[in-house]
């Protein structure tokens, strides 16, 4: 089994260098995949309240026989509970439904401009990392103007900022953006689902000249980039071979030919955080 490597958060905990994501995995077949992803040693499952999964997570977490500390569990508090009572009302529901005393990463899903309450969410997760209900605190799809807010609001800089990035959509500047703050850069559709460029030169010459697939290719881009990147299947042969990127290393022009597939708004489905909501 694959040793993945870990990356050093600003408060001090650990992450794996790669996750694995649960949506849209749910029921009993659902239950067995996630068992089979801690089986070919993924040790972090990603999750979250809208993803309707997260009775699953924690069942297969128990399933697997594997010691609680010895998996992480990340989850998400969506928009409708923003407000600070109904931030940590959901906090409390998620480790219910989980079966768990704490998560380890608890992140904001989406900003929400509009309603204006994600510092309210920031706030509620600050007290819950201090009470000991939630180990590590973070956002997802925030913008750099929605990192300083919270920044300013608690003093407390997220230790992580899950957003949509992959070989299309890149997101070098907000990365310099985390990297200036010290945030860790999670990827989620780090392929690029539909629009992965499996096919893409940049993607099947790397493929060839390290004896690889495209699709380590690009999980192995992510890992240089410093992104964790958390990839999804139900399929045992497709998740073992997703956690197998390191053991080959793409040279600097690689990498730098895979980020130039970059396009000015690659996004999947226009999810700018500044205006897309979700609840």
């Amino acid at each position: 089994m694959a040793q993945i490597p870990t990356y050093a958060l600003n408060d001090g905990t650990t992450l794996p260098a790669i996750g694995f994501g649960t949506y849209p995995l749910r029921g009993e077949a659902g239950i067995r995949a996630m068992v089979g992803a801690l089986e070919a040693g993924y040790r972090l499952l990603d999750t979250a309240v809208n993803y309707d999964n997260e009775f699953e997570v924690g069942e297969a977490v128990r399933r697997s026989g594997l010691p609680r500390d010895e998996v992480l569990i990340a989850s998400k508090i969506p928009g409708r509970h923003h407000a600070y009572d109904d931030a940590i009302a959901s906090v409390r529901g998620s480790l219910e439904r989980l079966g768990v005393e704490h998560t380890d990463l608890h992140l904001i899903h989406w900003p929400n401009p509009s309603q204006g309450t994600y510092v309210e969410a920031w706030r509620a997760l600050v007290q819950l990392q201090k009470d000991g209900l939630v180990r590590s605190i973070g956002v997802s799809n925030f913008t750099p103007t929605h990192l300083q807010r919270i920044i300013d609001d608690t003093g407390v800089t997220p230790a992580v900022n899950q957003v949509e990035m992959h070989p299309r959509f890149p997101q070098a500047e907000l990365r310099e953006v985390h990297e200036r703050l010290g945030i860790r850069t999670e990827a989620w559709s780090p392929m690029g689902k539909r629009r992965a460029p499996l096919e893409e030169e940049a993607v099947t010459a790397a493929a060839s000249a390290h004896g690889v697939s495209p699709g380590q290719v690009i999980l192995r881009w992510h890992v240089q980039l410093g992104s964790l990147p958390i990839p999804k299947s139900a399929d045992p042969a497709r998740q073992a071979q997703n956690l197998d990127v390191f053991g080959f290393e793409l040279t600097d022009d690689e990498v730098a030919a895979i980020t130039a597939l970059g396009e000015d708004d690659g996004r999947l489905f226009g999810g700018d955080p500044d205006t897309h909501e979700e609840m």
